[in-house]
Parts: C-alpha cells; sequence; structure tokens
C-alpha cells in the first residue's frame, strides 16, 4: 500500500537531521545536485518510516520502500539507484551497519544515445532566434557540455588565445579543456556586448545563474521551429558532439579527454552510433 509522503511531517528532531545530513555532504564534497537529490530522497524515505512506524531499518525495509515509492510508481532504473545510494550515505552519516550487498539494484538499461545529424545541428541553430540562446546552444554542442557545466562557465574560462575552455570542478571534481570553436567565439563576443554579463557567462534577466530549466525549453522552442521530431535533451548535444568527432577521425581518446570521461568504456558508446563506424564495415556477403 503506497501513502501520500508529500503530506507526512518530520519531527523537529528528523528535519534538523536532515540540516546536519546535508552539511554532512558538502563537508564530503559531494556537487550542489547531489546534495539536493540525496536529501529529498531522504526526506520521502524518513517519511516512509514514520508513516509505517518503523523504528528499526533494515535491508527489508529499503527494498519495501524501492518497491513501493520507486518501482511500483516506475520510477527510472536511474532514480532507484540514486534512492538507494541516498540512503547508503544517510546510513554512513548515522553510522547505522547495514550491508548493502544484500540489496538488490536493478540493472542499468544499455540505450544508445540520441543523436542529432550535423544537417539537424544547422538547422536548429538556425531556428533559435534570440542571440542569447544561440551562443548557449552552440557553446553547448562545439564544447560538449554537461548543462551544469556551460552554466557555471565564468567569462575568465574562456581562453581566445589558445581557443579553450576551462571546464571547472566538473563531474567526479575534475577540471578540464575542451574545445572552443570559432564561430562560438564569435557569437560570444557579439554575446557579451550586447547582454553584459557580470559573474556567468549565462545569467537570467534579473541576474545571477541561468536555469537549466530556462536552456531545456530554449532547446525545445528551436527544435519545434527546426522540425526536428526526435525526442532530445540538452545532453544530445554533447552525445552529438561526440559523435560527430568520431565521424570526422578523431582519435577516440582525445573525445574521451574533452568529454571528461573517467573510462574509454564510456566514449566507446558512440562508436555505436557512428555512421561512418558502420559504413567502413564490408557486408561480408559482398565479399564473395
Amino acid at each position: 500500500m503506497r501513502y501520500n509522503l508529500y503530506a507526512v511531517a518530520l519531527s523537529v528532531e528528523e528535519y534538523e537531521d536532515l540540516l546536519r545530513f546535508r552539511k554532512w555532504l558538502q563537508t564530503h564534497r559531494y556537487s550542489d545536485s547531489t546534495v539536493n537529490t540525496y536529501c529529498k530522497m531522504c526526506e520521502f524515505f524518513l517519511k516512509y518510516l514514520r508513516k509505517r512506524n518503523i523504528t528499526a531499518i533494515t535491508a527489508r525495509t529499503i527494498e519495501q520502500f524501492n518497491y513501493e515509492f520507486i518501482v511500483s510508481p516506475q520510477k527510472s532504473i536511474s532514480y532507484q539507484n540514486q534512492a538507494i545510494n541516498a540512503i547508503k550515505q544517510y546510513l554512513i552519516f548515522k553510522q547505522i551497519a547495514l550491508d548493502f550487498q544484500n540489496i538488490e539494484r536493478p540493472r542499468k538499461e544499455k540505450k544508445l544515445p540520441t543523436v542529432l545529424s550535423m544537417e539537424e545541428i544547422r538547422r536548429l541553430m538556425e531556428s533559435t532566434v534570440s542571440l542569447k540562446h544561440k551562443a548557449l546552444l552552440s557553446l553547448i554542442y562545439s564544447g560538449g557540455f554537461r548543462i551544469s557545466e556551460v552554466l557555471n562557465l565564468k567569462l575568465a574560462d574562456i581562453d581566445s588565445d589558445r581557443m579553450l575552455i576551462h571546464v571547472r570542478n566538473a563531474k567526479g571534481r575534475k577540471d578540464r579543456y575542451t574545445l572552443l570553436s570559432t564561430k562560438a567565439l564569435l557569437l560570444l563576443r557579439e554575446y557579451f556586448v550586447v547582454y553584459q554579463p557580470k559573474i556567468f557567462l549565462f545569467e537570467g534577466n534579473g541576474g545571477g545563474q541561468y536555469s537549466s530549466r530556462a536552456a531545456q525549453s530554449v532547446l525545445q522552442a528551436s527544435a519545434t521551429r527546426a522540425g526536428i521530431t526526435k525526442s532530445i535533451s540538452l545532453h544530445t548535444l554533447r552525445h552529438s558532439f561526440a559523435t560527430h568527432l568520431l565521424e570526422h577521425g578523431t582519435d577516440i581518446r582525445y573525445i574521451q579527454d574533452l568529454l571528461g570521461h573517467s573510462s574509454p568504456k564510456t566514449t566507446m558508446i558512440y562508436t555505436h552510433v557512428s555512421d561512418s563506424s558502420v559504413q567502413n564495415i564490408r557486408n561480408p556477403l559482398d565479399m564473395i
């Protein structure tokens, strides 16, 4: 039986405990996004314990929570794994010993990324009316950025002398450099004159950091105008960047560095969506 956990109130002690957990995660240098996600998931978990009057946390408790509030409502596999990770870190914070090896995790689906063709990228850019929006989408594609990375960029990160962009404190707390396109640089210079950002490269109308939700809305509007019917996200531009580099002969090790992948296995997925990798294979029937 599932409950409406939004209607369940935490005690003062539980609320303060979550605040301490947030500080603990920040002390351990988790990203802001991970901190917010873990705290929200643990809040639901604590509400679940309160609603069910559970005082001792066991592996069975976590499995039941997963089933009732993640599997049953058909949340994603990624969401389920995040929930397990969040609860695991919370129990470490509380110094509660529990063997997570016995908690079964779902197998991650091996889906190939959606990629836009270069013609679709061209149409997308031409359909983006606002100078700011065009500069944003051009930069994400031409540098292979994650959305959080491009929104965290500051003016000093653009190195026009070396035609590189410094990506600071990216996923895995790593810095890296990626490419600065000549076309993107011209757009950025024009954009800077018009919008004059103060701190972040891309800022909202009232100042402050531009939001990922606004950026996603920009992409969807441009895709609609461009007649692109594929289901895409801002991450699709990153996938397209990597795939197009591979199709034009860039060594996959360089692509790995540009994307900031820790393992070459992660980058290898683009060999499965690259047109050139398939087109260069001779069909065995044609060899007879």
